[in-house]
């Protein structure tokens, strides 16, 4: 006899995946801590076996439970599609969806292909912007759905990755060499404060040769061979690359590019947008991880 999983509790449990933990799942579903749990427990009931480890502080998944994730995920994805394709007169408007400047590519383009694919009658705006910028826009309401680059995940967020902070130049150029070493940057990079820190810990003096509203600015002076900056390892621009300074400036902190979504219960469509940015940093993750163990 055929049995069926429980699309709501497959959500439940794929939230408090997301989540780490029951009660910001429940926070983000917008039902109490017990009908959560009560969905979990008959999900394990009907597969026979345990799919939350809740021996530690925090709640992990078992060995079951990282298998059931993908599974999840596939069919929450294909039923979210479903609805979004027959019943389109229902989602009708504009999401708002909020990107570091550094981060659009190359993730974004695509998302938002295929979200215009399954959603023709919805559009997004795009704001590209400074991750402080865009806390304070999603903190007012003004975004649905934000991308930040940030040392820290904050409550109700979600880490798709961590990447470390690399140095780059001029093609070719000398800039890394000087001292001070010339730094430019933005007036909100939220890097900027990390990088000092750790120049004044390895004893490296440094000046900041370009302080500016514009990432153009900054690329430009970079490009020019005039100053150096930082950026997410695989952000960097083309016409810029990677210092290969072995050692002779210091390493840097590795960031995390966290997901906030705004009340993804009442509106499916933001909701599909948010799981297309997930699926999409977890395949370029799963790419990488795959191609280093080639090598």
């Amino acid at each position: 006899m055929a049995r069926n999983l429980d699309l709501t509790s497959l959500r439940s449990f794929v939230a408090i995946a997301d989540a780490g933990g029951v009660t910001r799942a429940a926070g983000f579903l917008n039902l109490t801590q017990s009908a959560v749990s009560m969905q979990i427990k008959r999900l394990e009931d009907m597969l026979g076996t345990e799919l939350l480890d809740r021996s530690g502080r925090k709640v992990g998944l078992t060995a079951a439970g990282e298998q059931l994730l993908g599974y999840a995920r596939r069919m929450l994805a294909l039923n979210d599609e479903v609805f979004g394709r027959l019943t389109q007169s229902a989602h009708e408007g504009e999401i708002v969806l909020g990107v570091p400047h550094d981060i659009v590519y190359p993730v974004i383009p695509g998302v938002l292909q295929r979200f215009a694919k399954d959603y023709p009658k919805m559009r997004v705006r795009l704001l590209s912007s400074f991750t402080r910028v865009l806390q304070a826009q999603f903190a007012r309401g003004e975004c649905d759905v934000i991308l930040t680059t940030e040392e820290t995940v904050e409550p109700g967020g979600q880490t798709l990755v961590e990447l470390p902070l690399v140095w780059i130049g001029a093609p070719g150029g000398v800039a890394w060499k000087g001292r001070p070493l010339r730094l430019a940057y933005e007036h909100n990079c939220i890097f900027r404060q990390g990088v000092q820190a750790a120049l004044d810990e390895a004893g490296i003096a440094w000046e900041i040769a370009v302080d500016s509203d514009s990432t153009r600015t900054v690329e430009a002076s970079v490009s020019a061979d005039l100053a150096v900056h930082t950026v997410l390892a695989g952000s960097e621009p083309p016409y810029v690359e990677r210092i290969a300074h072995h050692g002779a400036l210091p390493e840097l902190a590795r960031m995390k590019v966290n997901l906030y979504v705004a009340d993804p219960v009442h509106s499916p469509a933001v909701e599909a947008l948010a799981e297309l940015i997930r699926r999409s940093y977890a395949s370029r993750v799963e790419g990488h991880a795959a191609a280093r163990a080639a090598r």
